[in-house]
């Protein structure tokens, strides 16, 4: 906690060195979080200003002076635009409030300063949420914007003092609350427009891409990373079921796959015909890269803003960079029907002619029998009886993939064995291609949801059979079915570097306490994120439908009422009287004035301290020294602006120990 900022202003007019130490503080924790997505550059521009600024408290000559400043302002301004080639957009736009925080730090004349500082900290404070908007950041954020709001009760106060200055900051912010709960809820929403997304920054965000190589999925089974929620209306589907669908790879070139082009693709000549038992849920996507929705396969039923492509994955139109929630329904069993001729054309591209080697292993794999189903089957036993391995991390194949993994290394992860078990189909004139997602999920007893992560990437294989339509086969079920069965570990996955599985946990009695509580903080984390973050238009809406509200003069009338409501209810409470707090300054020179009566002093209400003090002592001359130091304690209290948080209980002291 930064120092007490003590007096505001010196003698000089300039901020003291107690309230600049404070306001320092304050604007360093607002900066903080900003180091994490911030060129270092940048940040470390305006750390270089803020320590300046440190050390000119106590040394104010070595403050730069106009045209220092001015050369500092280009240098910074310059700094900006070529980390970001530019002013505009969310990192410029933020770079360059955080350069001119630091700027300003460095010229400071007078109260009107202070002020630009912390409004200005206010607007850094609030680019915050751009980047993150989790309920800890939220905390933060109120936790900061108490100590600047601090600053400026500081900035006001005759004898500042920093524990009641931070109670006042903080009963103003727990008074603002219910009227800004209510302006969230009741104002309009304002959506960025969708030419807003060209100019939003590119984050780096790990994930599925639109080429399958094959350690990339490798690379994901070690990242905890959050990709999406899903909470289920009633039942959740078995583990083998738990597919999340994403993007198809049918283009191979001998060492990595391409996700095969959506748009312009020749309508299937069937639509999918579905059996069975649907799944409803709400699924809520985690900023992404790409415009995919993992629903579970195969989705019957989405909502406007989504749109099944032929390849029957979900996308949105939505920006792909922020949080979303869907209503979907899933129906796992299905027949997606005919194959028209250029799907199946490129269901059966290979990088040229399989080697005898493998036109030899399918030999012995087809046997006499010419079904595709029959050379699935003995395929997926070959997997499973001739000492194939799962690992994270296989020996480089870099030349002849296929045939090495087969023949020579038999140990690799997922995107491995669903590229051999396409080849050797394609090979065998039968159409296959590769699906990329992810498979399972860990259950949060406490919420209710499942939680996918990228370690819980995937890839299986889908094979077109007359009569069926395409069909999902996984050959890692072959290698290690407890990979589908039990799920991935994470934690210990990521701990040890290898693959670890156990069981999904539904019984919240045997949760030890350490993973309860982290279930409670997940649950509260995705609570959050539904009501607050992902309180859009759309949702606003329906709640004011909900609530009768139709229209902008109702919208109007609910608007005025409630503000005038919560605002009326905090002025009497403020303004009724003899509900002020009492100023312990003045209640113990009371009890010193009535002291003074029972010596025998005689004074009126219009006397002051010094009046009073040269009455007693002429009454009292044996009390004279203990009246003064009384009587001036209680003057440096009350108007001077360096009293002590110390001087109350001095004064208190001596009122206590006058005997008269």
């Amino acid at each position: 906690m930064p120092a007490s900022p003590g007096a505001v202003l010196n003698v000089n007019g300039q901020p003291s060195p107690r309230l600049l130490w404070f306001m320092s503080g304050s604007i360093g924790l607002i900066t903080l979080p900003h180091a994490w997505h911030m060129p270092p550059l940048l940040i470390g521009f305006f750390g270089l200003m803020w320590l300046w600024r440190l050390l000119a408290i106590s040394r104010p000559a070595w403050l730069p002076n106009r045209w220092g400043l001015f050369a500092l302002t280009l240098a910074g301004i310059g700094l900006a635009y070529s980390q970001h080639r530019g002013v505009f957009g969310r990192d410029a736009g933020t770079g360059l409030f955080v350069v001119a925080l630091g700027l300003k730090l460095l010229e400071i004349h007078g109260k009107r300063d202070v002020y630009v500082i912390v409004y200005l900290a206010f607007l850094v404070a609030a680019t915050q949420f751009l980047y993150e908007e989790s309920i800890l950041m939220a905390l933060y954020i109120l936790l900061v914007c108490t100590v600047l709001l601090a600053t400026l009760v500081t900035q006001n106060s005759v004898s500042p003092q920093t524990v009641p200055a931070l109670k006042t900051a903080a009963t103003l912010i727990v008074q603002a609350l219910p009227i800004a709960a209510v302006l969230f809820v009741l104002f309009p929403r304002l959506e960025a427009p969708r030419w807003s997304w060209l100019d939003a920054d590119n984050q780096a965000k790990s994930g599925l891409s639109d080429t399958l190589e094959p350690g990339s999925i490798a690379e994901l089974s070690l990242s905890a990373e959050l990709v999406f929620r899903v909470k289920f209306d009633a039942d959740l589907p078995p583990p083998g079921q738990r597919y999340w669908r994403g993007p198809v790879y049918t283009l191979f070139d001998g060492s990595a796959w391409k996700a095969a082009p959506a748009l312009f693709r020749a309508a299937n000549p069937d639509q999918p015909a579905f059996g069975g038992k649907a799944y409803d849920y709400t699924l809520m996507m985690e900023p992404q890269k790409q415009n995919w929705v993992f629903a579970l396969e195969l989705p019957s039923a989405f909502p406007i803003g989504l749109r099944r492509n032929e390849l029957y994955q979900l996308t949105t139109s939505k920006n792909p960079g922020d949080r979303a929630e869907y209503r979907i329904s899933s129906v796992p069993s299905y027949n997606t029907g005919g194959i028209n001729p250029a799907e199946r054309r490129e269901s059966l591209q290979l990088p040229g002619k399989p080697s005898e080697r493998i036109r030899n292993l399918l030999a012995q794999l087809r046997g006499t029998a010419a079904s595709p189903e029959v050379l699935i089957a003995n395929l997926l036993q070959h997997f499973n009886r001739e000492n194939f391995r799962y690992t994270l991390n296989p020996e480089p194949m870099p030349e002849r993939q296929v045939e090495t993994f087969l023949f020579e290394r038999r140990a690799g992860f997922c995107s491995h064995y669903a590229t051999a078990f396409v080849y050797l189909l394609r090979a065998a004139e039968i159409p296959a291609r590769i699906v990329g997602g992810y498979q399972g999920g860990r259950f949060n007893t406490v919420g209710g949801f499942l939680e996918i992560r990228q370690a819980d990437a995937h890839a299986w294989a889908e094979v077109w059979l007359d009569g069926k339509g395409w069909v999902r086969f996984d050959p890692t079920a072959a290698i290690a079915p407890e990979r589908i069965e039990q799920g991935v570990n994470v934690d210990l996955q990521i701990a040890s570097g290898a693959a670890n599985f156990s069981p999904i946990q539904l019984d919240a009695k045997t949760l030890t306490w350490l993973q309860r509580s982290r279930q409670l903080w997940q649950n509260v984390d995705y609570q959050w994120q539904r009501w607050v973050i992902n309180y859009d238009t759309d949702n606003q809406k329906a709640l004011l439908q909900n609530l009768g509200i139709d229209d902008f003069v109702k919208l109007g009338y609910w608007l005025l009422l409630s503000v005038g409501g919560f605002s009326g209810l905090l002025a009497w409470r403020l303004l009724r009287p003899n509900r002020r707090r009492r100023d312990p300054v003045l209640q113990a020179y009371r009890q010193f004035c009535g002291k003074l009566r029972k010596a025998g002093v005689d004074f009126g209400p219009g006397d002051g301290p010094q009046t009073l003090a040269q009455r007693a002592k002429a009454v009292r001359p044996d009390l004279a020294d203990t009246i003064e130091r009384i009587v001036a304690v209680f003057i440096r209290l009350r108007y001077e602006p360096d009293a002590e948080a110390g001087d109350l209980r001095v004064l208190k002291t001596l009122i206590g120990s006058l005997r008269v």
